[in-house]
Order: C-alpha cells, then structure tokens, then sequence
C-alpha cells in the first residue's frame, strides 16, 4: 500500500491541544484533586474536533483514577474523531518540531516524551496511527519524527501501519520500527546472547498446553529451554509491574501457578540469583542515548522481584545514599566495568533511545532482564527525600533533547 504524506506548517490548525500525561500524572503523583478536574471537563467537552483534546485529557484521568475500562473507550471515541494532539511547550518559539508516532495503547504504553521534553524549546505532536484508517489530509510539518509505540501483541496492529508509513517517511527518523521489535523478551535473548560480560537468560513464549505437559512430567523442560532448569521465572505475555510474575520450584508450582492463571501463553525464563554478598538485590535502570548510557534509578530490596515501585526507597536513607553514589559514580564505575558489553548491546539493538533494567551476576557479568523503548523516566520525585536525582534526570533529558537535535540535522543543541 502507497502512502502520501503531506505535511503543513499549520500547527495550531490542525493539531487539538491536550494538557497531556506529563502534567496530569505529575498532578496525580502530587496527590492533587485530579477528580475535581474530570468534573470540571467533563462540564466543558465537546464531542468534535476542538473538544478532543479535553476527551483525551479524561481519558489519562480515568486512568490514572484506576478506570482503565472508561478511559480506552473515552480515547477510542476521540481518536475516531481526531488523532493528531499537540503537548504542552515551555516556549512560544520552538527551536524544534517533533512528531511522535504513537500506538492506541493505555496511558503506560507509549513512550512519555512529555517527561523527556519537560522545559525544553521543543515542541511535541502526537499523531495515534490507527490501523486501517486512512492518513488525515495533512500531518504537521516537523524537523523530526519518532516511533513511540511499543513492541508486543498488544500495540502490533498500529506498529504494523507505523512501520509501512515509516518507510516512506520523508523526515529523519527516530526509533525504527524494526529496532523496536527486538526488545520482546524472547527476541531480545536472542539478539543479545552471545555478548561478552553480559548474561541474557534464555527467554521463549510457552503456551499453556505445553506448560501443563512440562509440569505433567510428560516433557523434559529442555524441550522449552535449552539453559532451563527449576527454578524458573514465569509471567503472562503482555504483563507488567510485575503482575503474573512468579519463581517455581519444581513442576508442582509449575502445576498450581497455572491453575490459578486464565492466560493463554507465557514467557518463561531460568532463575538468576543476583542477591549480593549481603543478600540484597541491586536492580538497576539505565537509559542509552545514542549510545551513551546515563544512570536512571537504582532498586534495592531483600527479594529477587524488585522493581522501583515496591523497593520502597522513599524509607530507606542507606538505600538512597546508595543509589545517590550509584548515580554519582556511573560514568567510572557500572559504565566503565560494563563499557564493551554496553557497546555490543547498544549496537546490537540499533535504538536512539531504550532504558535496560539490569543487575550485576555475583561473577560479575551485567545481567540483563530487559530493554524497553517505553520505560517513563521522570522528575516527580521530591527533592526533599532525593535531592541527588533532579540534576541526574536532567541529564537525561539534556542528552534526548540534544539526540534529537543531532537526528533532525541541526548544529546547535537543546535548550539548557
């Protein structure tokens, strides 16, 4: 199928304005009253074009007030009436135009540029491709574009039509479709093994029926993984924040996990043990920019299912001293200890942009659980309980805004 693309300058045109997810979230994250606001405009909401984006608005409300259900459906009745929204931009004369290609996902599904983009000069489209709809009569004109849609099953019919538009697209790209589909877990080990310091457990997609065979005994797990053996680390495809996720003994947890799980199919994995000589475990986050890698967060916890979120760091002055010199310390000490294999990986995957969640092996190898072009990173959190992390997002977001300055072809970097 041949696409026509057709870009204007008339922004304002033919882009509706959104609050956006970055502002709504940071007013959720402030504990603000974000229902008074659903309230507020659900009285001023139209249903038409010029409405669209206050529908949009409810529809990250109604998330992010735990109504996923309501809120898709609110963002299914917009997007068929308008799919190119515009963000807020601290500056009335940008110095650079991006267009994001998004998914039609829930609010944790697209890259969150708003984050990346937060008091810079850059100013931000969002066209949602849809597939089977056809492309509106014109898209905004702009310097840059970026795939911000995911890998996985949920977001393949839209990265299918991103990726037939993307090969025709006639500005420089950010994020490749095909890059992008490598970071499912079972693709990602296989693009990855073999690098040199860095361990990739073997990961492949398990349907139910051959699940119930292993825990049966009626076939060798070898069947499945070639590395495999109890215990392993099972979740539900498509999951996450650790939803579904559990470590199995032996095949008699295999069998119980399954009877109390509805889903079809599984990605299944061997067990690490990552806990340090004092028994905790460090799982780190690290965001690559155009091949560089920056420190993200660091979680420390007593179980082996860590993640941010229910490390419960915000209680823990050592645990935040630690990952202060986590962050301080990056450049020449994870970084330098893992500079070859971060290289490989980064190559390897051929992404401008990706956060990997990674620890290190009591070997001392970088273990890798994996990579993701969608990971929100963010400058929520309160200066007052992490006074250490605002200069290092900043970075971060220095170093995107410049990436994409460098992609667009202009000489002079973001805004600082």
């Amino acid at each position: 199928m041949t696409h026509s693309i057709v870009l204007s300058g008339h922004w304002n045109d033919i882009c509706t304005p959104r609050m956006g997810v970055a502002q709504l979230t940071q007013m959720a994250f402030e504990r603000k009253d974000i229902r008074s606001l659903w309230h507020e405009l659900m009285d001023k909401a139209t249903d038409d074009v010029a409405g669209s984006g206050m529908g949009m608005d409810l529809s990250v409300i109604a998330q992010l007030l735990g109504d996923k259900q309501t809120g898709l459906a609110i963002q299914n009745e917009m997007l068929a009436l308008q799919r190119l929204y515009r963000s807020p931009c601290a500056t009335g004369r940008p110095g650079l135009r991006v267009l994001a290609l998004a998914a039609v996902m829930d609010i944790g599904g697209n890259t969150p540029l708003e984050f990346l983009l937060d008091g810079s000069d850059i100013e931000l489209a969002t066209f949602y491709v849809v597939a089977g709809m056809p492309l509106p009569a014109a898209l905004p004109e702009h310097d840059v574009a970026i795939v911000v849609a995911p890998d996985g099953d949920a977001a393949r019919p839209s990265m299918l039509a991103i990726e037939a538009l993307t090969a025709v697209w006639p500005r420089p790209l950010v994020n490749s479709p095909a890059g992008i589909g490598l970071l499912d877990r079972d693709r990602l080990y296989h693009r990855l093994q073999g690098i040199a310091g860095l361990e990739i457990p073997q990961t492949e997609r398990a349907s139910r029926v051959l699940l119930l065979q292993l825990a049966a005994g009626s076939l060798p797990l070898e069947t499945l993984l070639e590395d495999g053996g109890f215990p392993l680390i099972i979740r539900p495809i498509g999951s996450h924040a650790g939803f579904g996720l559990a470590k199995l003994a032996d095949r008699e947890a295999l069998s119980l996990y399954l009877a109390e799980r509805e889903e079809p199919e599984f990605f299944v994995s061997r067990f690490v043990d990552y806990a340090g000589i004092d028994g905790m475990f460090r799982k780190y986050r690290i965001v690559i920019v155009d091949g560089k890698p920056y420190a993200c967060h660091m979680a420390i916890a007593d179980e082996w299912k860590v993640w941010y979120l229910n490390a419960d760091m915000a209680l823990s002055v050592p645990h935040r001293l630690e990952e202060a010199m986590f962050m301080e310390t990056f450049d020449h000490g994870i970084a330098a200890r893992h500079a070859a294999a971060l290289a490989q990986l980064s190559a390897r995957m051929g992404l401008d942009y990706v956060a990997i969640d990674c620890a290190e092996t009591r070997e001392g190898a970088l273990l890798v659980f994996e990579a993701d072009n969608t990971a929100i990173v963010h400058d929520m959190d309160p200066p007052s309980v992490y006074p250490y992390k605002s200069a290092q997002m900043r970075k971060i977001f220095k170093a995107f805004q410049a990436m994409l300055y460098r992609r667009a072809g202009r000489l002079r970097a973001a805004a600082a």
